[in-house]
Formats: structure tokens, C-alpha cells, sequence
């Protein structure tokens, strides 16, 4: 399709102004190209879409309506699309305002390689040419345009909560976003017609001037389309909760839901989802949400905030020397934008204290062994066919009730950052099921999106923990028998310990442990325990020592990761004990065995170690056959 008028055109970069100067000179002007392509014979089709959103990644079309040949037609979702395939085929020209950013990639992404007609003129640019900028309204009110009578306070977003209406059984409100779309495209013909003459387009080939405006304003007072006539069902999208989650880990977990505010004076959205019914409040302080935290011993806490900076920044604040060259966006929030989400960027200056907040109270709820996941409710909310707060708090707490969420906010008042605190803690329902993507760069933690078409494909790992001499060693090197891959902790400190030089005993491994721990962090030492398995399907991780090591390998795995805790007496451990430089119990008071405790109450699974190796063996393989019923990886 050739574009006649398009973003491409109206303003063409800096760098190729000069260069393309003479191709200019040399290449027919717009009015010329415009007078030939809208000659006597031009099939001219107007065209419009109303859809789900903005976004032509996650939201879809819900009507199409166009104009040609002096008639209006529409398609709503559902029905067949063979008129408007007829149409476009057979027209020489489309007309559209904006539609080469938005209207065009969403009939391509409904319809796949549609034929569209061979010239494209975009009113939104055209426009621009004769000093008629902003939306299509805004143009029309200039101009005078009266095709919008009892439908002023209609706008794009009004047009979506429109569509919601008749999905829960309004059909007037299909007919008035029928007469929506209608208005738009007749609008049109009036702004195309002003843009001819203002731009003195010659009509040399034409026997008469074309007067798009007269077909429309014929159209106009036509009776609309009988919508009641075409016994349209609503093809209503709910996605219930119970029917996606049900056999999945997320059916009866807890999950934590946080909207959080950038300061502890404004209230925060709290929510805690257990299974499908919800409780929500608002919280202030980062000290309540982390005894609340501790208290409900979660599955999973989802923060809708920046939990992460961009890759190469170093500080919240502009004052980074990383500041012109790495910029304020992370690689998730420029994805977003480029599938249509609108997201506000971590260090946009409105946006610092919140992030700074976020990164500091993820690192506190993690140093309690308790995951943390990033998510962004109205990320969310568009991809679960869900109104966002700004179309009405009415309308958010309606989708997420029909979602299948449960609980007192559904009849009593709460506030907008409650109910996005229901659709974070719902994003966490998505990780722990694995129906979810991770979008993030390097260096930069996940932001966690649901994905309701398929399930993430991930590694089954064990992660163990426990006292020294209970055993977890031995069991590690039983299941890598079993065929799972092996990696330990202690060999990313061997690395360390053997590039500075040093001698690799236990008390220089918990020596240079301790250094790692407070001047790296065990997500540093995490990531490089993961690196030297590479793609394992199924993997043992030995030596878990610290409550974040279990948080970083939840987030990182969901569901796919169990945490097993290997326990033995004090007695039995001493008499396994063996250095006879160090005592046992300077061994086992070193501050890198200080967070075994609480581990030990965080692992799904506990094995008791104090028999004999053919015990022990035995009992992790009637945790693996346990495992195998379910698991694919385990199975194959």
C-alpha cells in the first residue's frame, strides 16, 4: 500500500532533510498525487475501528465501520467479515485518521495479510498540512463539523466501557457506539474535502470536484444500521479464575498484593488473595507491610512498583553519572510502549521516590526469605479484558468480580488502589500457575505481565538447605545420581577464593561467603550458581544458606522451584563433624549459618536425616516418584 499522507512524511529526520532535497524536487507533490489518485474512477473507502484499548499487542477490534460509494457499513466482533474484505479489495483508496499507528496494525493482527487498497491518505498528517492539528474532535469542532449530536461526551475511552455494556447485555449501548464509529467516518469526508481545497488541489482529471462531505452528510440521515436486527449474541470474554488456575499451585496460594504509594503519608492498596477470595485495606508504613508480611507467611508478595533501576544507572536520583548515557526507562517499560501499554518510566523525576521505596522494602520482605515480583495492574487489567481505575472504580471492581475474585469489595466501598492491589496480587496468581511473561533487560529485575494463551516452559529445581553435616550434600549428590544437574554455592566461592589465592578450607569458604553476602548479595552469587548449569531441565541446587537465596530462586522459577530442608539433632551433626582444626560449634555459629533457622520454616519439604545413607536415599526417591505424577520434566 502506498501512503499518500503518513508519520513518515509529514516530518522527515534531520539527517535526511538534505539528502533528500533533490528527490523531492524531482517527485510529484502531494497535491498532484492526491488529484491523481482521486481521480473519476477512485474507489475512496473511509475507515474506522473501535477496539478493547489502545494496545494492538493485548487489545482487540470490536466493530469496524467504513463508507463507501455513498454507504455506511459495520462489522461487530463475531460476525463475518467478507463485506469489509470485499470492500478494501476493490477500493483504490483509504482514508483514516491515524490509521497507520493504530487502525492498520490492528486490522493486520485481526485478519492477517489483508489486502488493503493500493493508496493510503492519513488525515491525522494531511491535516497537519493546512494547520489542522490535534485529534479528529478537536478538527471537526474547528471546522464546524455537526455529525456528533447526543454524542459529545462520547470519546475513545467511553467507547470502550461502550463495548463492556453490551458484552453484559446492553444493546443500546452497541447502537450508540455504532453511531460513534459512524460519526468518525463521516467526519472524514468533511476534514478530506477541506483539506482539497485548502490545499488547491488541481481537479484537472475530475469531470466534477469530488464532494466527499455531500455523501456523508447523505449518509447522515440515513437510519443507522438495525443492529437489533442482526440478533447479535454478546461474545462475552470472561476468563473465570477457577477455570484457569484450578490444579495449578496459584488455586489456594497466598499472595500479598501491594499498590504502593512513592511516601508512607499517602496510603498504599494492600490486598491478600488466598485462592480466589480477597481482603483489602490500605497500609502506611513499610514496617506494617512487613509484619503483615511475616504474619501471613505468603507464597508470593506482587509490588505494583519499580523494583529495579535501568541497566547502567546506579541511583534513583538525576545526580547519576549514568544519567545522559543509560537514560530513565528500563528495557520492560520500553516494551510496553512499543505494544501500546502506557507505563511511566522508573526514573522520571514524579517516579524516584516511588522506586526508591519499592527496590528498598522488596530487599526487606526478600532478607525474610519471602519472593517479591514486580507487576503493573494496568499492564494487567489490559490483558484480562478489565476497564482500568480510570474509566470508573465501578467498572474495575465489576471486572475483576466477573474475573471470579471474591470478597467484601464487591458490595462495600474501597478505593481505587485496593482494587489494583487485588489485580497484583492476580498477577501472582499468573507467576505461580506459569502463565505469565518476565519482561526485563540486563541487569534489570523482571516485570511480571499475565500471558493467558500459554504456560511457561521452566526447569524443575530443588534447592537445599540445612545445618552442616545434616546432609545436604549427600542428598544433592544422591538426586544428581537420580539425573538431576548439580550445582553448589560453595564452588562460585571456590572461584573466588582460588582467583585471589587463597586456601579453599571451610573456614575460608564461610569467611569469603560472609564477604560475598554484604558487599556482592546473594542475588549476585545466586545468578552465578544458575550460570554454571546453563539449560538444565531439571537441576539441584546444594548449599542454600540464606533466606533472599530461596526468594531469588522463587522468583526466578515460580512453582518449578521446591525448596527442600535436610534436618539432623545437634548430636548427630557433631558426630558427623570432621575438621579437626576448627570446633563444631565455631563452625555452626558462623554468621553464614544465621538464616538456616528461618529457611528451615519457609521449605515446602523437610527430611529428617538421622539414619542411615540407604534411608536417606530412600526417601528422596519417593520424593521424586511424588514429583513425577505431576511434573513433565520428571516424567519424559
Amino acid at each position: 500500500m502506498f501512503p499518500l499522507f503518513d508519520a513518515e512524511r509529514i516530518r522527515p529526520p534531520v539527517s535526511r532533510q538534505r539528502a533528500t532535497a533533490s528527490a523531492r524536487k524531482s517527485s510529484p507533490t502531494i497535491e498532484a498525487r492526491l488529484a491523481s489518485v482521486l481521480s473519476q474512477n477512485a474507489r475512496v473507502l473511509f475507515l474506522d475501528i473501535e477496539t478493547t484499548g489502545l494496545s494492538w499487542f493485548y487489545d482487540e477490534i470490536t466493530i469496524v465501520g467504513w463508507a463507501i460509494g455513498g454507504e455506511y457499513k459495520v462489522i461487530v466482533k463475531g460476525e463475518d467479515p467478507a463485506p469489509l474484505l470485499r470492500d478494501l479489495a476493490s477500493a483504490t483508496v483509504l482514508v483514516t485518521f491515524n490509521g497507520t499507528l493504530f487502525d492498520l496494525r490492528f486490522l493486520r493482527k485481526t485478519f492477517g495479510n489483508i489486502t488493503l487498497p493500493p493508496n493510503h491518505v492519513d488525515l491525522r498528517y494531511l491535516a497537519r498540512r493546512i494547520g489542522l492539528a490535534g485529534g479528529q474532535k478537536n478538527i471537526e469542532r474547528e471546522l464546524g463539523v455537526d455529525f456528533r449530536m447526543e454524542l459529545e461526551d462520547v470519546d475513545g475511552a467511553a467507547a470502550v466501557l461502550l463495548w463492556h455494556e453490551y458484552l453484559r447485555g446492553n444493546l443500546a449501548s452497541l447502537k450508540r457506539l455504532v453511531l460513534y464509529n459512524r460519526s468518525d467516518v463521516l467526519g472524514m469526508a468533511v476534514i478530506l474535502d477541506v483539506v482539497l481545497a485548502r490545499l488547491n488541489v488541481q481537479h484537472d482529471f475530475w469531470l466534477t470536484q469530488p464532494a466527499f462531505s455531500e455523501d456523508a452528510r447523505s449518509i447522515f440521515v440515513q437510519p443507522a444500521p438495525p443492529i437489533e436486527d442482526r440478533a447479535l449474541e454478546p461474545n462475552v470474554p470472561f476468563r473465570i479464575f477457577r477455570s484457569i488456575f484450578t490444579g495449578t499451585p496459584a488455586e489456594r496460594a497466598r499472595i500479598v498484593g501491594i499498590d504502593l504509594t512513592g511516601s508512607e503519608q499517602r496510603g498504599s492498596g494492600w490486598c491478600t488473595l488466598d485462592g480466589d477470595m480477597a481482603e483489602t485495606f490500605t497500609v502506611h508504613s513499610d514496617q506494617e507491610m512487613i509484619d503483615r508480611i511475616i504474619a501471613l507467611k505468603p507464597s508470593l508478595v506482587s509490588i505494583d512498583s519499580p523494583l529495579s533501576l535501568p541497566f547502567g544507572r546506579t541511583v534513583v536520583t538525576d545526580n547519576d553519572p549514568g544519567r545522559q548515557q543509560y537514560g530513565i526507562m528500563r528495557q520492560c517499560e520500553r516494551e510496553l510502549k512499543r505494544r501500546g501499554v502506557n507505563v511511566y518510566p522508573a526514573l522520571l523525576p514524579s517516579m524516584q521516590g516511588l522506586t526508591r521505596r519499592g527496590m528498598l522494602l522488596a530487599t526487606r520482605i526478600r532478607a525474610k526469605g519471602i519472593a517479591v515480583i514486580e507487576s503493573y495492574p494496568g499492564a494487567a487489567q489490559d490483558i484480562m479484558a478489565i476497564p482500568r481505575k480510570g474509566a470508573g472504580i465501578e467498572y474495575l471492581k465489576r471486572g475483576l468480580s466477573e474475573f471470579g475474585i471474591r470478597g467484601r469489595y464487591v458490595a462495600e466501598d474501597v478505593t481505587h488502589d485496593e482494587l489494583d492491589a487485588i489485580t497484583a496480587a492476580l498477577v501472582g496468581s499468573f507467576f505461580l500457575a506459569g502463565k505469565y511473561e518476565g519482561l526485563s533487560g540486563p541487569t534489570e529485575g523482571a516485570l511480571i505481565v499475565p500471558k493467558l494463551t500459554a504456560t511457561e516452559d521452566m526447569p524443575l529445581v530443588i534447592g537445599i538447605s540445612g545445618r552442616i553435616c545434616s546432609g545436604k550434600t549427600t542428598a544433592a549428590r544422591m538426586l544428581e545420581k537420580a539425573g538431576f544437574a548439580y550445582t553448589r554455592f560453595s564452588l562460585v566461592i571456590d572461584d573466588e577464593i582460588t582467583a585471589a589465592g587463597g586456601s579453599l578450607d571451610r573456614a575460608t569458604r564461610q569467611l569469603v561467603g560472609d564477604e560475598i553476602h554484604r558487599e556482592k548479595g546473594q542475588r549476585w552469587l545466586c545468578e552465578r550458581v544458575l550460570d554454571r548449569i546453563g539449560q538444565e531441565r531439571i537441576i539441584v541446587v546444594d548449599g542454600l544458606r540464606f533466606p533472599e537465596d530461596r526468594a531469588f530462586f522463587v522468583e526466578r522459577f515460580g512453582s518449578r522451584f521446591i525448596h527442600l530442608h535436610i534436618f539432623a539433632s545437634d548430636e548427630t551433626r557433631r558426630n558427623r563433624y570432621k575438621d579437626t582444626v576448627v570446633p563444631f560449634a565455631v563452625a555452626d555459629g558462623q554468621p553464614v549459618e544465621a538464616g538456616i533457622d528461618l529457611l528451615s520454616e519457609l521449605a515446602q519439604v523437610t527430611v529428617e536425616n538421622e539414619g542411615s545413607l540407604a534411608d536417606l536415599e530412600q526417601t528422596l526417591m519417593r520424593l521424586i516418584s511424588d514429583l513425577s505424577k505431576s511434573d513433565r520434566c520428571l516424567s519424559q
